[in-house]
C-alpha cells in the first residue's frame, strides 16, 4: 500500500509540471482549504442562529483562498455562487468547519465547492450548506487569464468533476437563457 502511494506521488510530481500544452497542472489536494469559525455573538441573527450572510461572507472567502493556492495568484474573483441552502442550524459557542476544493477547471475559470459543517457536542460534524463557487483569474488589467490544469486522483474526485460538468452544462443554460 505504501508502495502505490508512493508511485501515485511521484506520479502527480512528474505530471504536475507540464502537460504536452505546457500548462501547469495541479491536484485537488494542492489547494483544499479548511477554514474553522467558533460561532459567537456577533455572528448571529436575531432569532440566535448563524447569520446567512456571515456563512456567504466565509464561503466567499474559502472560494477564493482555493482559488488563489490553485492559480497561484492572489487575483481572482468571484463569477457565480450556486446552492445556498441551510441544511441546520448554527448556534452560538458552537464549531463551523468548512472545506474547500476546486472540482473543475477551464481555461480562466474554475468551480469551488464549499462544504460547511457544524461540529456539536457530541463531536459529529453535520451538514449545514453546501455551495459551488464560479472562479475567475485575472491578471493586472483584470482579463481573464489561463490557469493551471487539474489532476484528478480518486474516485470521489472523479464523481465530484463530473458532476461538476453537469452544473457548468446548467449555468451555461441558465446563462442563455437570460438568468
Amino acid at each position: 500500500m505504501e508502495e502505490k502511494i508512493k508511485e501515485k506521488t511521484q506520479e502527480a510530481k512528474e505530471t504536475k509540471e507540464t502537460t504536452k500544452e505546457n500548462r501547469l497542472m495541479k491536484t485537488v489536494e494542492d489547494s483544499r482549504t479548511e477554514q474553522v469559525h467558533l460561532i459567537m455573538h456577533q455572528h448571529l441573527n436575531a432569532g440566535g442562529r448563524l447569520f446567512g450572510g456571515m456563512l456567504m461572507q466565509w464561503v466567499d472567502e474559502v472560494s477564493g483562498v482555493v482559488a488563489m493556492r490553485h492559480c497561484g495568484t492572489y487575483r481572482v474573483t468571484t463569477a457565480a455562487v450556486d446552492n445556498l441552502q441551510f441544511k441546520e442550524p448554527v448556534y452560538e459557542g458552537e464549531i463551523l468547519v468548512m472545506i474547500g476544493y476546486v472540482t473543475y477547471v477551464g481555461n480562466t475559470s474554475m468551480e469551488v465547492e464549499i462544504d460547511s459543517y457544524v461540529e456539536r457536542g457530541d463531536g459529529m460534524r453535520y451538514l449545514v450548506n453546501r455551495a459551488f463557487s464560479v472562479m475567475v483569474a485575472v491578471d493586472k488589467n483584470e482579463r481573464p487569464t489561463r490557469i493551471p490544469g487539474l489532476i484528478i486522483h480518486t474516485e470521489a474526485e472523479k464523481g465530484r468533476h463530473e458532476a461538476a460538468l453537469l452544473r457548468r452544462d446548467m449555468r451555461k443554460e441558465r446563462r442563455d437563457a437570460g438568468f
